[in-house]
């Protein structure tokens, strides 16, 4: 037990500070792709989408006039505030007043995987990890749409994923919230245009968060939360 503790004393704390002093433009390495922005190049008048598929490096290599910053923080609450001329964004407001209280400090969300590689959910489990924590700020994922407040989407949602998903999200009582996170759930990433996927989270569903990136960073999911929770 001695060597147990001693051993986590000199391990020290983990967990990162957020939101850290450090800014966040330079809280992450130079090669990590953040919010994107328009090559001067391509001329006055050039609008991007962030919820497209632009980070993965296909796109990138294709000669997309992208380039990318090292600013995590790129979610939005509207579908149309992802379009930009200038690569700035109104970043996500918070709720109203109301909903902050009543899920300003539990807020339980319900993952589906409504069509994915898998890469955004491995960063979704990377924020319950003792580097990003997410349960610090009382939000946690839980196994049954009944006991969520939040239904978090991620995948182009394929044709055999569209009645999962709507089950899940009429099963959740209200008020309910819907994070919509990653590219292919925002317009269907790189599977856009198959038959096979709707392309986004269907118009039936209410979005209240979109958060972009393939796949976001954790600290773009973290930032995204907070804000929508009035905690930034």
């Amino acid at each position: 037990m001695l060597r147990t503790i001693l051993a986590r004393l000199k391990h020290g704390r983990r967990t990162m500070d957020f939101p850290s002093r450090i800014p966040r433009h330079e809280a992450l390495p130079a090669r990590y792709r953040g919010r994107p922005a328009i090559d001067a190049a391509r001329g006055e008048g050039a609008v991007i989408d962030l919820g497209a598929s632009l980070f993965n490096p296909e796109e990138s290599a294709a000669g997309s006039g992208t380039v990318f910053s090292r600013d995590y923080a790129m979610a939005v609450r509207t579908r149309e505030g992802l379009c930009t001329s200038t690569g700035e964004v109104e970043l996500a407001h918070a709720l109203e007043r109301e909903t902050r209280r009543i899920f300003g400090r539990s807020l339980r969300l319900r993952s589906v995987v409504a069509g994915s590689c898998g890469g955004c959910e491995a960063e979704l489990v990377a924020l319950s990890n003792v580097v990003f924590d997410l349960a610090r700020f009382g939000v946690q994922f839980v196994a049954s749409p009944r006991h969520a407040d939040g239904l978090v989407v991620t995948g182009a949602v394929s044709r055999n994923m569209a009645e999962a998903l709507a089950k899940t999200y009429a099963a959740m009582p209200d008020p309910r919230l819907v994070l919509a996170v990653g590219s292919c759930a925002l317009s269907g990433g790189p599977f856009a245009g198959s038959p096979e996927v709707l392309g986004r989270v269907p118009a039936e569903i209410p979005v209240d968060l979109y958060v972009p990136g393939c796949p976001p960073h954790p600290l773009t999911l973290l930032d995204a939360l907070l804000r929508l929770l009035g905690r930034l």
